[in-house]
C-alpha cells in the first residue's frame, strides 16, 4: 500500500508520518501527502486554467508549440513525447513552464535549455498569472518535502539547502484524452518510465489513471484529489543518496473519460554535483536531465 502523510505531521517529526515516509521512500517509491501549503482551490484553478487552454482550437495553441524554440517551454501535441522507445509516442497533450534566471545570474551566459524563456498564448493573461502562481507555491511546497523526506530516510537535508536557488523545476499541465478505441498494447497516455529528476509533486483532477509497478510485478492504482498531492522520486535523486530513496516505474494507460494532472517536477540547480555523496564522482544535475530530455521530446531527439 502507498502511505498516504500529513505534511504538517511529517514536517514535525512525528514518529509515525516519519516512518510511514521512509518506507514510502525506500520501498516504494511513492507516497501520497495532504495538509500541504496548496489548497484544494489553488489546484482545482489551476486545473481549470489548464483544462480551459487545452480545449482551444489547434492553431492557437501551435502559436506557442515548443517545436518552435527547441525547448521544453510551451504546449506539446499529441505524440511530441516518447517516454519508452519500445511504445508508440505518448497520447497526450502537455504544457510546460519553468524557471526563468534573472538577469546577470552566472548560468545565464551559458544559454542553457533548462533555462529556456517560458511561452504564454497571447491574450490569455489570467492563464498566465494563475500558472505562474501555482508555481511559486509550489516550489516552496516541494523544497520542504523534499528536506523533511530527505530527514525521514536518514539524510541531512541540510546538504541540499543550496542545491535549488535556481531549479530546473518544470511545472506541467497533462492532459489525457480518452484512451481511442484504435490504441493497441503499444499505446499509453504515458508509457512506463521513471522520472528523471529528484522529487515529483503531482496534483490530479482525482481520477484514475496512474499506476505504479511493484517490485515483485504488477501495478498497483494511486490516485489523490484536488489538495491532496501524489509525490514520486526520480533518477536523480536515487543516484545522489545512494539509492537512499527509489525511482519506480509507472504509467498512465488511459481509459473512457478524460484526465488531467500537474506535476511539478523537482530539480536542482544545473551545475550541483548529483553523483552519489561522498563517491568522490561529479555528475552535473543539468547534463543528467538534458541528456534525458533529449532521449524524451520527440523535437530534441538527436540533439
Amino acid at each position: 500500500m502507498i502511505p498516504r502523510i500529513d505534511a504538517q505531521a511529517l514536517a514535525a517529526g512525528d514518529p509515525g508520518a516519519v516512518a510511514a515516509t521512509k518506507a514510502g521512500a525506500q520501498e516504494i517509491g511513492f507516497l501520497t501527502v495532504y495538509n500541504t501549503a496548496l489548497t484544494a482551490a489553488e489546484v482545482e484553478a489551476a486545473l481549470d486554467a489548464y483544462r480551459g487552454f487545452f480545449k482551444l482550437p489547434v492553431a492557437l495553441k501551435e502559436a506557442v508549440n515548443m517545436d518552435r524554440t527547441k525547448s521544453n517551454r510551451g504546449w506539446g501535441a499529441q505524440g511530441s513525447e516518447q517516454v519508452d522507445p519500445d511504445a508508440n509516442p505518448d497520447y497526450k497533450q502537455v504544457f510546460d513552464c519553468g524557471f526563468e534566471l534573472p538577469a546577470g545570474h552566472p548560468l545565464a551566459a551559458r544559454d542553457l535549455k533548462v533555462y529556456a524563456a517560458n511561452q504564454w498564448p497571447d491574450g490569455m493573461p489570467a492563464f498566465q498569472r494563475r500558472i505562474s502562481d501555482y508555481y511559486a507555491k509550489s516550489l516552496v511546497v516541494a523544497k520542504a518535502l523534499l528536506g523533511d523526506i530527505i530527514a525521514a530516510v536518514g539524510g541531512d537535508a541540510r546538504y541540499f539547502e543550496d542545491a535549488f536557488s535556481a531549479p530546473m523545476a518544470l511545472l506541467r499541465g497533462n492532459y489525457y484524452p480518452e484512451r481511442p478505441a484504435w490504441a493497441g498494447e503499444k499505446d499509453f497516455g504515458i508509457a512506463t518510465h521513471t522520472d528523471y529528476g529528484c522529487l515529483t509533486l503531482l496534483a490530479t483532477d482525482g481520477s484514475p489513471g496512474l499506476e505504479v509497478r511493484k517490485r515483485g510485478g504488477g501495478w498497483i492504482p494511486v490516485s489523490a484529489p484536488p489538495g491532496e498531492f501524489v509525490i514520486n522520486f526520480g533518477e536523480m535523486i536515487e543516484m545522489w543518496t545512494n539509492g537512499a530513496v527509489r525511482a519506480t516505474p509507472h504509467r498512465v494507460v488511459g481509459g473512457d473519460a478524460e484526465r488531467l494532472s500537474i506535476p511539478l517536477f523537482f530539480n536542482p540547480n544545473y551545475d550541483v554535483n548529483v553523483a552519489p555523496i561522498g563517491s568522490g564522482e561529479v555528475i552535473e544535475a543539468g547534463v543528467h536531465l538534458t541528456k534525458r530530455f533529449n532521449e524524451t521530446y520527440v523535437h530534441l531527439k538527436g540533439d
